[in-house]
């Protein structure tokens, strides 16, 4: 028998966000792919739709459990992932140059975005059982490094080095919250220094090209640069109230490049103005706030670290995302949750939103 508090603590604040920001996320796919001339990508948003029933089923599935289970079971998840990761590296399905998703059928995944909350789950089971006042020191965190690097391989090797920089950020977050030793904080910093130009020389010749262009789009503005010039144009013709639903002329032109998935935000701004464009940011906002509002309610470390983690990775791709279609950060195909398009995206986002609200139910309780 389901316990009466439970369904009483139940966040129907956060589920609203939800619904609101899927609801804005159809309307405006459903913009970026029928508003221009007539092609295979028009159906795009029926697939979407398709999309959040799954992740409907599998945001209730992530609920009714008891999530303590999870860090029971976060080093066998987490071995999983990295068999999803490895199966894609060698049988993956191929497109645009990438070999990022495991053809089901009716339906591609895409293991990489699932990392992202494996990832959350397994640094929570393993913080939580090292919090202390004095932080963690270098020798604790040689261990979560080494179960990082795993997956962090795998995934630039699709190649996706945006999600594998992602995933690394999001860790950072959650490994800064959990707390780190004075003295390892000045190592890793320094070491942090050292990362950037070393990184450079193992970048593909694209990757770079997305850097200079980020720090100069103008140096080739019909190529690499072509893309946050037109997002640029797009976000400020909208100005304040839009020009209106299905008459963004960036996007109906097909100016707009990749308008239904890493620049459409652009088409939302350019329909609906710095009004609309702000209003969704707002929503986000509140997402992340009710996020740490639930992190910061619950009774025992695992939880904690958990609702941080899963808010952290909103929080990091909405802005990633929004910095780069306005030119503020350089392009590294991020998705705006809820609003891209991209299944396994939809998916993961409905399922960390479920786990949000598992921690919210049982946060009267110290679950052992």
């Amino acid at each position: 028998m389901i316990d009466r508090r439970l369904i009483q603590n139940f966040n129907w604040g956060l589920l609203s966000l939800t619904v609101l920001l899927s609801c804005a996320g159809i309307c405006t796919l459903y913009s970026a792919v029928t508003a221009g001339p007539p092609s295979s990508e028009s159906s795009l948003y029926i697939k979407q739709l398709v999309s959040y029933g799954i992740g409907v089923f599998l945001m209730i599935g992530c609920f009714l459990f008891n999530y303590k289970l999870l860090e029971r079971w976060s080093f066998a998840i987490y071995l999983v992932c990295i068999l999803l990761l490895v199966y894609v590296l060698f049988f993956g399905k191929v497109a645009g140059g990438s070999r990022r998703w495991i053809n089901l059928g009716f339906f591609s995944f895409q293991p990489s975005e699932l990392a992202k909350i494996i990832a959350v789950i397994y640094l929570a089971a393993y913080y939580s059982k090292r919090v202390n006042t004095n932080g963690l020191t270098l020798l604790e965190l040689l261990h979560p490094f080494m179960i990082l690097a795993v997956p962090f391989i795998l995934i630039v090797n699709q190649p996706d080095l945006g999600t594998g920089l992602l995933i690394l950020t999001i860790s950072g977050t959650l490994t800064v919250f959990a707390k780190i030793e004075k003295r390892a904080l000045w190592y890793l910093g320094g070491a942090g220094a050292l990362f950037p130009p070393i990184l450079w020389f193992f970048l593909k010749e694209y990757q770079k090209q997305r850097i200079l262009t980020f720090l100069n789009p103008e140096r080739d503005p019909l190529g690499a640069g072509y893309h946050i010039i037109q997002s640029k144009i797009a976000i400020g013709s909208g100005m304040i109230y839009g020009k209106g639903f299905l008459k963004g002329t960036q996007n109906a032109l097909a100016f707009l490049p990749e308008q239904q998935t890493d620049f459409i935000f652009s088409v939302l701004s350019e329909e609906w103005g710095l009004i609309g464009s702000a209003s969704i940011l707002i929503l986000f906002v509140l997402l992340i706030i009710m996020g740490l509002n639930i992190a910061n309610n619950c009774r025992e470390p695992f939880g904690v670290l958990l609702a941080t983690g899963i808010t952290a990775i909103f929080f990091w791709e909405v802005l990633i995302n929004a910095g780069m279609v306005m030119g503020l950060l350089p392009v590294v195909g991020v998705p705006l949750p809820f609003i891209s398009y991209g299944g396994s995206s939809i998916i993961c986002k409905m399922m960390g939103i479920g786990l949000l609200l598992n921690v919210s139910m049982r946060r009267f309780i110290i679950v052992k």
